[in-house]
């Protein structure tokens, strides 16, 4: 490991805010010493409660995550954000940034807001976004909530990150619903129904209601209320939340959940590798010289080129 990097791993253990800051990016933009780092890291991780918002594009979700910021901080926790925005298609950063969200909590010492590109990801988060909300729980950071792009890609790996979801949807998401019956379902810990105040709300929480008697098993998926802009529902989605890690202490699974949770974290963090390193061979190795000239000169499809390269490649079964 580089020399900079314990330094900052340093600084980072004895609570420096701008070594947190510098770690993020180490991890956001894949530092070879990333694993090490995070190795250390994970290790003292655990205590954090992470939540996250995800929903449709005009949804109000990063309206809805100020609100909560505020109803945490009054119950005097540290609050850390991770808001993931779409890629700038040329340098792979945040589109959105930092600087325009959540702009009421700019000045909090108990605020850690950074907005994450999703660099293409599936599922709406960025590949490092885990990796982040990890350091983030080490930091001693009591919640963290993570907002993502959107909602409709069948890759929603929000679940395998935070304990809690909240699917926001507006009295207009009749078609998501229609369309994701069962895959909102399967991502939906708690249903919230931002800008209520339109028309076509008490439909659209009939038939979320609905879905919910047809598709829960052990938690029965709340339905919440808010207009998010005045703070009207709030308080409410805030005591699902609790309502819901209390519902998870109390699983009888628990320890099984556990143990599957980390080896598909670990399975992750090894495709993630795994990919990374074939994708350098395959554009520096001379073995796979022939097949890239092949795929490049029109010779051989992008399917063909695949059937040779694992050829190539021997992986101990």
């Amino acid at each position: 490991m580089h020399s900079s990097s314990k330094k900052l791993l340093d600084q980072f253990a004895n609570g420096d805010r701008r070594a947190l800051a510098k770690l993020i990016t180490l991890i956001d933009n894949r530092h070879e010493d990333v694993l090490e780092v995070l190795s250390i890291v994970r290790d003292r991780s655990g205590r954090a409660v992470k939540i996250g918002i995800t929903g449709p594009p005009g949804s109000g979700k990063s309206t809805l995550v100020n609100r909560l910021i505020s109803e945490f901080r009054k119950q005097n926790k540290s609050v850390g954000v991770l808001a993931i925005d779409p890629s700038s298609p040329f340098s792979g950063g945040a589109i959105l940034g930092d600087r325009i969200r959540m702009q009421d909590h700019n000045t909090d010492a108990g605020v850690f807001i950074r907005s994450l590109g999703s660099r293409g990801a599936h599922g709406g988060l960025s590949r490092a976004t885990r990796d982040i909300a990890t350091l983030l729980d080490t930091f001693g950071t009591d919640v963290i909530l993570i907002e993502t792009v959107g909602v409709g890609q069948t890759e929603l790996d929000i679940m395998s990150v935070a304990q809690t979801t909240v699917v926001v949807l507006v009295p207009e998401s009749g078609d998501t619903i229609q369309t994701m019956k069962a895959g909102l379902m399967e991502i939906a810990d708690i249903f919230v129904v931002n800008k209520s105040d339109r028309d076509g709300a008490d439909h659209i929480c009939a038939e979320l209601n609905s879905l919910s008697e047809m598709y829960s098993t052990h938690w029965n998926v709340p339905v919440v209320k808010t207009v998010a802009l005045k703070g009207d529902g709030v308080d409410d989605v805030m005591r699902r939340i609790d309502e819901h890690g209390r519902f998870l202490s109390g699983v009888q699974d628990k320890e099984s959940r556990t143990k599957q949770l980390l080896l598909g974290e670990c399975l992750e963090v090894l495709n993630s590798e795994v990919a990374e390193l074939l994708a350098q061979s395959i554009l520096t190795n001379k073995k796979f010289t022939k097949i890239r000239e092949q795929l490049t000169s029109n010779k051989i499809n992008p399917y063909a080129a695949v059937i040779e390269l694992k050829k190539l490649v021997r992986i101990a079964k």
